[in-house]
């Protein structure tokens, strides 16, 4: 029987009976639906990971310094953080023989942050807010442009002047519906006065990038933030392209551990983290997401393929003597299966045809009304009726192998 003519037949079959046809592509419909939504919220967020949110945390080209990693990168055990907690600090007199032994165009700035009371008097009480104490060239190396003011100047860094830029939303916060440039936040109880408004960083699942002030490293902001004045808490180190950043780490490693007088056996006790230490951390957390967002579709798929199969039963059963007319009229044993798996499959693909529909637009929907970023990959598209025309052979194997197996006579005597 050619293909074009056994899908005929089956079109025809769900067209005569509706309600059947409709229980059989539920289970399908719905398994593909949710792994399509599932496949692209993970994606959408790979993205945004990939082409923003990696650049928050680590800027372009660049990589942080510190005593122990920021990025947590999931499995550590207990031990592993112990050591951890035992490596020296990085300290202030560590930050200039590195920065010697950078090459030439190199960008640095120190950094130490922590969350600490901020209030203003035009805020009400006081808040909790993330407050960073950086110097040289933090702004240039996070791109952190002004929405309004200016950024912190090199002579203020350099003189610990009490000046801060303030995210949008910390702004918004302290002073609501007010200009913030040139009024007075409080750090711990210490008067700054806000020079800058950083351009809106923006979040990710709800969590803003916007709720932040930077201060002067070389101001009381450091005192606030380690109960050791020297410590730092990293040192950003930016090469002019992707190419010098080898040779800045393995320049960076080499002082560190001079420094540290660690021999070649021993293992590094500071920690180098670029961009890709951060899309290691989410790949990671994406292999876990996608497996765990497979397995509820696949029990949807499951269910699918035990309906179209018993449905596919049921209707060898009810087509008895339809299949002994055939047969008697000379259809071979090839044509009835042919005829039944081609009904099968394109009731898998039908089910996974408006099952990828309903997840593109669940996607968007999500997309639209909550944090979740959502991104439709055409392979998951493909992938998807793919497994529905795979549900739909595979479940409609044995009725139509059942059904070409049936002797014609004993079939005409069925009504």
């Amino acid at each position: 029987m050619p293909v074009f003519e056994a899908i005929k037949l089956a079109l025809q079959t769900l067209q005569t009976q509706k309600l059947k046809s409709a229980f059989t592509l539920l289970g399908v419909c719905i398994g593909v639906m949710f792994l399509i939504t599932v496949v692209s919220i993970v994606e959408g967020m790979g993205r945004y990971m990939k082409d923003d949110l990696v650049g928050k945390l680590i800027p372009l080209n660049s990589f942080e310094l510190r005593s122990r990693p920021n990025i947590n990168i999931g499995d550590v055990d207990r031990s592993v953080w112990e050591e951890y907690r035992r490596r020296p600090r990085l300290e202030i007199t560590d930050i200039p023989p590195v920065r010697e032994m950078l090459p030439a165009g190199t960008k640095t700035a120190i950094v130490s942050s922590d969350n600490i009371s901020v209030s203003s008097r035009e805020g009400g009480k006081p808040r909790t807010m993330q407050v960073f104490a950086v110097d040289a060239d933090y702004f240039e190396i996070k791109s952190l442009a002004m929405q309004e003011g200016r950024p912190i100047s090199a002579q203020e860094m350099e003189r610990g002047e009490k000046v801060v830029v303030v995210g949008v939303d910390a702004a918004e916060r302290l002073f609501p519906s007010l200009t913030a440039i040139g009024r007075e936040v409080k750090l711990g109880g210490i008067p700054y006065q806000v020079v800058g408004v950083a351009e809106p960083q923006g979040s990710v699942l709800g969590m803003s990038f916007d709720n932040f002030i930077v201060a002067p490293w070389f101001s009381q902001a450091r005192r606030l933030l380690n109960t050791r004045p020297n410590i730092v808490d990293g040192l950003m180190i930016q090469s002019p392209n992707e190419a010098g950043i080898p040779e800045a780490m393995e320049s960076t490693r080499a002082v560190m551990r001079a420094r540290r007088h660690l021999r070649p056996a021993q293992k590094d006790n500071f920690a180098m983290e670029s961009s890709e230490s951060a899309l290691a951390f989410w790949n990671k957390i994406q292999g876990y997401l996608v497996m765990a967002g497979v397995a509820l579709p696949a029990i949807g798929l499951v269910v699918g393929a035990i309906v179209i199969m018993n449905i596919m039963l049921v209707a060898v059963s009810q087509r008895t003597s339809e299949i002994g007319v055939r047969k008697a009229l000379g259809a071979k044993r090839s044509d009835i299966l042919t005829q039944f798996l081609v009904e099968s499959s394109v009731l898998g693909i039908l089910g996974s045809a408006i099952g990828v529909a309903l997840g593109i637009g669940l996607a968007q929907v999500i997309a639209a009304t909550t944090p979740l970023p959502a991104s439709v990959a055409p392979w998951s598209i493909f992938l998807g009726i793919g497994i529905g025309a795979g549900v739909g052979i595979i479940s409609g194997v044995y009725p139509a192998s059942r059904a070409s197996r049936l002797d014609p006579i004993a079939a005409l005597r069925q009504e």
